[in-house]
């Protein structure tokens, strides 16, 4: 029995390494907690940033919320084999988020809340995607899987 991956692909701690664009769908999806950090490291321009990105309040509430389970999974990425089971399931917990996101960006365009900018409808559309990989990206599943599985 062999390895499933090439062994460039694991690093030293035997665990698969996961893929460069699983880092940037974490960041796209903590991208309001990204830019509060931004907004509170520039303090004069911090609120003008704010409204720029989030004219509605609410929407900036319901981005930090929605950017939780990527923020903690930025964070959980480092104890994968402390905490195998919560690590196996952050996976759908990422795809779940995303799927409400798509839903509350869906449900605002259905209210005629038609965005003044490209932007809102671009980050749906990366969303899209970014949910469409973690659901269908063979190394990034077995990311998740307990390493004795790696195996072919």
């Amino acid at each position: 029995m062999g390895l499933k991956y090439l062994p460039d692909e694991y690093d030293a701690k035997g665990q698969l390494r996961l893929p460069f664009l699983f880092w940037l769908i974490l960041l796209l999806q903590a991208r309001t907690w990204l830019l509060l950090v931004m907004a509170g490291a520039s303090r004069q321009q911090g609120n003008d940033l704010l409204a720029l990105f989030y004219p509605d309040r609410q929407s900036f509430w319901i981005g930090l919320a929605l950017g939780i389970p990527a923020a903690a999974g930025l964070l959980l990425t480092g104890y994968r084999q402390r905490w195998p089971r919560l690590w196996q399931s952050w996976r759908q917990v990422l795809s779940v988020s995303l799927l409400i996101s798509l839903l509350s960006q869906g449900y605002g365009l259905v209210q005629g809340a038609f965005p003044d900018s490209p932007w809102p409808l671009l980050l749906t559309l990366f969303d899209l995607l970014a949910l469409i990989w973690l659901q269908t990206h063979q190394r990034l599943r077995d990311c998740f899987l307990p390493e004795h599985l790696h195996l072919e």
